[in-house]
């Protein structure tokens, strides 16, 4: 069912968190009107967690009035924030210079601020370990805290991605076990994050939100608080048909990516242009998807929330190969990369030990500085064990760690000699021209139009 949350209306007077009960929203939602410019005018919401997710989340928040507590464990995420010195697209940067000045936005890495919050909403990041296990330490200690400090009265929200039943066991489980109720003392709901860093045409104010209540007043609760930063509420019956829908939508971007980058292979062997291809498929207005081929998969979802999944299901459970493969070849394409690396090298007579190769972009995708999880970390370090003298070059990253050796960018690529470039992101606004002048150019996003269709010229 989708609904759309109507606005609160402005003249509601908002009694303090420490009544009883959750009847202080329910006399809310009954008042809420369709004409508040302000529709969270009087609330005080805490963000727990202001990273790519929780900081564009409390800026919208407070663009619909309420008082946002931004709470992180990192004092230097909060400098960062401070200062200005984060992700964010222009709108975003100018709204939080803004709260410089208003107050109405108060950091603080000191979770005892919690109590004070009429709504929790936890937006900490969910990764996996190195040999790819769900790593929910970040998870668990964010939402331990918020269960202790959690008040009658308080509408909680997580919204990190996770494993099916993550509410239930880490919010209302415990919280029952502190004797609050959830639709009688306390509201819980898991609504996913769908941010994309770094794009103005999908901003949190124009994309739909997805919300699970563990009862119907919890639902509309988080609807009302979270319609501020979305296009409109998806409401689902449940917390876990949330969390599943989270996963499926990155499951099926993991796979149709992986599934980009073997027919980019194919089209290559035939010679043709595999963006060619992609965009005539494209032109089909039905049962079609473009998904374009690339070095690999990074940033914090696809690379990690499909093993929320995969290591949910027990053996001897539903057998899921195309999901295990597509993750398999995610996790092999920048040795493949750097295995194209060397062969190109290599026709050449020109063997990858000694060679200078330079992989241009080092972000995971174009005009952000992330680079967790990037396709880029892994095929430099691939590189340097063949002996390559492998440098990166990106304005958006200074500097990066590759195992365990600290690299800097190389500030003018063009000015310098190359065996090879290897095209990983481009930024917008990025010259491209100097590569002309290099001997051997890799692109492994087929973007860079040149007499041959093949990616290696």
């Amino acid at each position: 069912m989708t609904i759309t949350q109507p606005n609160t209306s402005s003249g509601v007077t908002w009694a303090p968190v420490a009544g009883p009960g959750v009847t202080r929203w329910t006399d809310r939602l009954d008042a809420a009107g369709e004409t508040d410019s302000a529709p969270l005018r009087g609330l005080t919401v805490a963000v727990v967690g202001l990273g790519y997710v929780g900081l564009p989340t409390a800026l919208g928040l407070l663009d619909s009035g309420a008082t946002v507590l931004g709470v992180d464990i990192s004092a230097q995420r909060l400098a960062d924030i401070r200062s200005g010195d984060v992700d964010l697209l222009p709108a975003q940067h100018a709204a939080l210079a803004c709260t410089q000045n208003t107050g109405d936005f108060p950091l603080s890495t000191d979770v005892d601020v919690l109590p004070r919050a009429d709504a929790v909403i936890i937006c900490v990041p969910t990764p996996v370990t190195e040999d790819h296990r769900p790593d929910l330490r970040a998870l668990r200690a964010a939402c331990a805290a918020v269960v202790q400090r959690a008040v009658p009265g308080q509408l909680i929200v997580l919204t990190s991605t996770s494993h099916v039943g993550t509410t239930r066991e880490l919010l209302l489980t415990p919280l029952a076990e502190r004797g609050l109720t959830a639709e009688q003392d306390v509201l819980v709901a898991f609504s996913p994050e769908r941010i994309d860093p770094g794009n103005e045409r999908h901003t949190p104010q124009t994309t739909p939100r997805i919300v699970g209540g563990a009862g119907p007043v919890g639902a509309r609760a988080a609807a009302l608080v979270l319609r501020a930063a979305a296009s409109r509420i998806h409401e689902v019956p449940d917390p876990e048909t949330a969390e599943m829908a989270k996963l499926w939508e990155n499951i099926f971007r993991a796979v149709n990516i992986a599934l980009a980058n073997e027919l980019s292979e194919a089209c290559a062997h035939l010679g043709l242009a595999p963006v060619e291809v992609i965009d005539a498929a494209a032109t089909k207005p039905y049962g079609f998807m473009p998904f374009y081929p690339g070095p690999g998969a990074g940033g914090h979802c696809i690379p990690c929330d499909p093993y929320y999944l995969l290591h949910q299901l027990p053996p001897g459970g539903p057998a899921i190969p195309v999901l295990s493969c597509a993750m398999t070849a995610l996790r092999e394409r920048p040795a493949h990369i750097a295995g194209q690396a060397a062969d190109r090298l290599r026709a050449d007579g020109r063997p990858l030990d000694g060679a200078r190769v330079l992989v241009l972009g080092a972000a995971y995708k174009p005009g952000v500085s992330d680079v967790r999880e990037s396709p880029a970390l892994r095929l430099l370090g691939l590189l340097a064990e063949r002996g390559a003298d492998a440098r990166y070059s990106d304005g958006h990253v200074p500097s990066l760690t590759v195992d365990g050796l600290e690299l800097r960018s190389v500030t003018d690529p063009h000015e310098e000699a190359w065996d090879l470039v290897i095209v990983h992101t481009v930024h917008p606004g990025t010259d491209l021209g100097w590569l002309d002048a290099v001997p051997r150019v890799l692109d492994t996003r087929h973007r860079i139009r040149s007499a041959t269709p093949a990616a290696v010229r």
